[in-house]
């Protein structure tokens, strides 16, 4: 395991100008637990900061949709936009394992705060809001590539669930920080440009801390296989003569293979009830269940903590019993038990707010098991076949991602169409009613034929008649009398002629579209059952051990070698 990259003689690194931090961010040994500590930290907060960033237009799609003039499926597509281009982001990003992965993430984090802060609140129309989204997803997509690449160099595999588990909580906790700040503003705040003026703020701040704080390991150093920290000396030693551009040929051939290519689609396939989640779960419960935006935020605040929760307890585990392959087996039967019955509770109305959040946090703590697990099992088999070629794993990883996810929102448009229907019309329908509840009801239960005999001729008897037979049939009146009220009310107090116009051309389709949408949402869940399903056979070409006791016994070999290699080191200048 400590002879996977032969060493060969290497420059000296060239003297370096006072300036020169503000790029050239490598380490010439490996840090110290303080700012081992620091540096996964400060990638961990922010990718935290980039996943509320890119999650934060969710918990207003409404709001954006009525004030900029979307569509749902517009608004839908910018997404579909967003992850296909970030999809060649993350392609790119492979490039890190070159060009190195601070810089990136450093000024990365300034681009998407700017967008966020300045831009998008600033979009006025349909396609600027495209063409901004786009950009953040590319940085994203870069970012995501970039900040697993810095967790994996600065954690050894002896410990790494528990460093991916910290990274993992990065678009965990930015779905959180999204709900639970919208949650407690929007009533305050209803305006959605103020989530993305917080947003923005907060990612400066973030921006500023890495600017100043983030370092990374040299390429001669991160490009080994590190298993425990008592490898540290022996990594060092070897770096002073590996040969970075040796390490570095062929990686793309190296990596395309059933082991990596395969896990990375069956996670992508995994996650798809997230990424409605993380998009979506707001416009569900606003449409199928009538929740307040405030209120589904509320709600997806379960699912994201039970998330959170679940990664770090699940990383621990995962180091201390030293094996992967259980908790993904594991995680992913709770997750597929959760998503069953949550689709079931689509078309029962009468489900509670708590049986929603016990659900939910059912299917996240499945999530958070087998994906924490996941993560460190992918780099470990990525490093099984090149530990230079980390960045390269994780965009073959990230590109896979981005176009699933491409491929999913573009089917979920076509899936829930009354949503859109709903989304788009069934709010100034709901407007309509709610200021004309009384003459609504009455024009819904005459007859057109019989109001627009009437609107000719008022006091036509044979029209009269009919209407309050009509009222009394619908339960709206009880004798004619009372009928004769609702009536008077239609020219009294009339629904102006626009709002009468729209009611007419899409009040009936508004009505389909609620009894349509609990069940189009029902399906789509069951498409995401279908392809969790996916991900349970890849578990078993990933690289790790099912047993515990095998695990321990190929950790104390690796021990062994290393004691092995520091006494030879350590003998040398005696030779």
């Amino acid at each position: 395991m400590l002879d996977q990259i032969a060493p060969s003689p290497d420059a000296v690194p060239s003297a370096r100008r006072p300036a020169d931090w503000i790029w050239r961010r490598a380490l010439p040994h490996y840090p110290d637990t303080f700012p081992r500590y620091t540096y996964l930290a400060i990638t961990v907060l922010a990718t935290i900061v980039l996943y509320y960033e890119l999650y934060v237009p969710g918990a207003v799609a409404t709001k954006i949709i009525q004030d900029l003039g979307f569509s749902f499926t517009q608004f839908v597509m910018a997404s579909v936009v967003g992850n296909l281009v970030g999809a060649f982001g993350s392609l790119a990003a492979g490039l890190a394992d070159r060009w190195g992965r601070a810089n990136l993430v450093v000024y990365g984090l300034f681009v998407t705060a700017a967008i966020v802060l300045f831009g998008l609140p600033n979009a006025h129309s349909v396609v600027l809001y495209f063409v901004l989204f786009a950009l953040l997803s590319v940085v994203e997509g870069i970012m995501l590539v970039a900040t697993p690449a810095l967790i994996r160099d600065f954690s050894p595999q002896l410990g790494r669930a528990s460093a991916m588990s910290f990274w993992t909580m990065g678009p965990v906790l930015g779905s959180l920080v999204v709900t639970e700040v919208s949650s407690h503003t929007l009533d305050a705040h209803p305006a959605w440009r103020f989530q993305f003026y917080v947003c923005g703020i907060i990612g400066f701040v973030v921006a500023a801390i890495a600017f100043v704080g983030l370092r990374e390991l040299s390429p001669a150093l991160r490009d080994q296989l590190m298993v425990s920290l008592r490898d540290r000396e022996l990594i060092e030693a070897r770096a002073a003569g590996l040969n970075v551009e040796e390490a570095l040929q062929n990686q793309w051939r190296r990596l395309l293979k059933l082991d990596v290519v395969g896990p990375a689609f069956g996670v992508s396939m995994f996650l798809f009830f997230y990424y409605i989640a993380v998009g979506f779960f707001v416009v569900y419960f606003v449409t199928v269940f009538g929740y307040s935006e405030a209120r589904a935020n509320a709600l997806a605040n379960w699912y994201w903590a039970a998330n959170a929760i679940t990664l770090l307890v699940a990383g621990v585990l995962s180091d201390r019993i030293r094996v992967r392959k259980p908790f993904m087996v594991v995680g992913a039967v709770i997750n597929l038990a959760a998503t069953g019955v949550f689709a079931a509770m689509a078309t029962h109305p009468g489900t509670t707010y708590y049986q929603f959040a016990l659900v939910m946090a059912i299917s996240a703590f499945g999530l958070g098991l087998a994906y924490c697990a996941w993560m460190a099992a992918f780099t470990e088999t990525v490093e099984r076949h090149n530990p230079a070629a980390t960045a390269t794993g994780l965009a073959i990883w990230g590109w896979t991602v981005r176009i699933v996810v491409t491929v999913s929102l573009f089917a979920f448009t076509f899936a829930v169409t009354a949503t859109s229907t709903l989304v788009d019309q069934g709010s100034r329908v709901s407007a309509i009613v709610e200021e004309y509840p009384q003459q609504v009801a009455t024009i819904s239960a005459v007859s057109p034929q019989t109001l627009a005999a009437l609107k000719v001729n008022p006091a036509d008897p044979a029209a009269g008649a009919a209407a309050v037979q009509q009222l009394v049939r619908a339960g709206l009146a009880t004798d004619p009398t009372s009928a004769i009220t609702r009536l008077r009310q239609l020219s009294t107090n009339p629904v102006p002629p626009a709002d009468l116009e729209y009611l007419g051309a899409h009040a009936a389709d508004v009505k389909q579209a609620q009894h349509d949408n609990p069940r189009q949402w029902q399906l789509w869940w069951w498409v995401c059952f279908a392809a969790e399903l996916l991900f349970i056979p890849f578990i078993f070409v990933m690289s790790g051990r099912w047993s515990p006791r095998k695990a321990r016994e190929d950790a104390e070999r690796h021990e062994a070698l290393v004691q092995q290699g520091l006494s030879e080191l350590h003998s040398e200048p005696a030779q």
